[in-house]
């Protein structure tokens, strides 16, 4: 299959790249990514600044839409907040642009967005038809998405995967939290009580080749495991993973004084199911938060 990819030196980018038998990339600095990105076809794109070159385009049957603005690290200012919200909406805009100019439109766009769309939801269960939030990690997952289904007028099947925590290799959520866990300093994050959606990352990635080939599948895909858990549940897992405590909880006003608003998304509670993807069948690789853990605490283990 012959698919681009923006994104794609990402946490998931980078593994979904190893899946595609025929990659086209779209990055910033393409001289860079050429290191890491071998057999890449690749042109240069700010998502930002206008469509990317319509010669990227040709010939593709799948459009893999990943790219965006970290929204952990730093704390969130205007200016950062501006960046999160047009690298994705604005991008994914301009990215329609050159769907509708390209002379043989692809199949599928799989368009990325989050988990952050439902907001902050206590106990709720949440499933794919469920209501947006109101903060604004939703409302940029709104706009967002929104963008991407402007390819649907242009006969282009659009999927949003909304994404949940990924856990896996040399990046994502789980690199941030090793450090003080394998220390014997974790601990839960404010009461505990929160809900967290996870999901390993050879599972994000086969979902989203799902969506790329399921034809039945349309708008937006809860990219999560079937077993969200708590913040205590799942820092006593990983305690026990790595054979340590969990003993030191972070407070509430402590994560709010040291990082401000981002603070938010750490205490938020999302009790997500997949409905989508287990109406389509898909065989989760890892239903188990300790089976995901040890899998991904093995792969960060320096050899």
């Amino acid at each position: 299959m012959r698919a681009l990819v923006t994104g794609a030196t990402g946490f998931i980018g980078r593994r979904l790249l190893e899946s595609i038998d025929d990659p086209v990339v779209l990055s910033r600095n393409p001289e860079r990514s050429k290191a890491m990105l071998d057999g890449a076809s690749l042109y240069r794109w700010d998502p930002t600044e206008g469509p990317p070159p319509l010669e990227a385009l040709e010939g593709v049957e799948a459009v893999f839409h990943l790219a965006g603005d970290p929204v952990a690290g730093g704390r969130w200012t205007d200016e950062k907040k501006r960046r999160v919200r047009d690298s994705r909406v604005v991008g994914t805009q301009n990215l329609v642009r050159a769907i509708a100019d390209s002379r043989n439109k692809p199949r599928v766009l799989v368009s990325a967005s989050a988990i952050g769309y439902y907001g902050s939801r206590g106990d709720e269960v949440l499933s794919e038809s469920s209501s947006p939030g109101s903060d604004f990690l939703a409302d940029v997952c709104v706009g967002w998405e929104r963008a991407a289904q402007g390819a649907r007028e242009l006969g282009v099947r659009v999927v949003n995967p909304r994404i949940g925590i990924v856990l896996g290799q040399r990046g994502g959520a789980l690199s941030q939290m090793l450090t003080p866990f394998r220390l014997g300093l974790g601990g839960r994050l404010g009461h505990g009580r929160q809900w967290m959606s996870w999901i390993h990352l050879k599972d994000v990635v086969g979902l989203l080749l799902l969506a790329a080939t399921q034809e039945s599948i349309v708008g937006p895909m809860n990219v999560v495991s079937p077993a969200p858990v708590t913040n205590r549940e799942f820092t006593q897992t990983l305690a026990g993973v790595l054979h340590r405590p969990a003993v030191f909880p972070v407070p509430a006003i402590a994560l709010r004084i040291m990082i401000g608003g981002f603070s938010e998304v750490l205490l938020g509670s999302q009790r997500v199911l997949p409905v989508v993807a287990q109406s389509a069948d898909y065989p989760f690789e890892y239903a188990s938060l300790r089976a995901a853990l040890l899998a991904a605490v093995e792969e960060e283990t320096p050899a």
